[in-house]
């Protein structure tokens, strides 16, 4: 698991990617070897390269992983969310055009 150190730099073991998959495939109702199809990899290797991604063994590359949230209909940044990050990306996602320029002009006039 990505840890974060003092200097504030993830580490391999907190890194979400694993678990964001893992959520995304399943609230698709899709199987691992199915997405990774649906995403390109090869029929033979499909579900066992999913199943490592899911738990974490390996992490896809930014190619994989962009082709993976098409499939899954996620924004890339949902897989290195945090749980509150990564619920409103999916709440935006969501939206219409029209809407998130509505959310972007609010959150813009926000005095932070």
């Amino acid at each position: 698991m990505l840890e974060i150190r003092n200097n504030n730099v993830p580490t391999i073991s907190s890194c979400p990617v694993h678990e964001r998959l893992k959520q995304a495939r399943i609230k698709c109702n899709i199987s691992q070897r199915s997405l990774g199809i649906a995403a390109g990899i090869d029929t033979a290797s499909a579900s066992a390269r999913m199943n490592q991604y899911e738990r974490g063994k390996h992490v896809p590359d930014y190619d994989t992983l962009c082709k993976l949230a098409h499939v899954l209909g996620v924004p890339v940044p949902y897989f290195y969310a945090n749980d509150d990050e990564a619920g409103f990306m999916l709440d935006m996602a969501r939206l219409s055009d029209d809407q998130q320029r509505l959310v972007k002009a609010l959150v813009q006039r926000i005095n932070f």
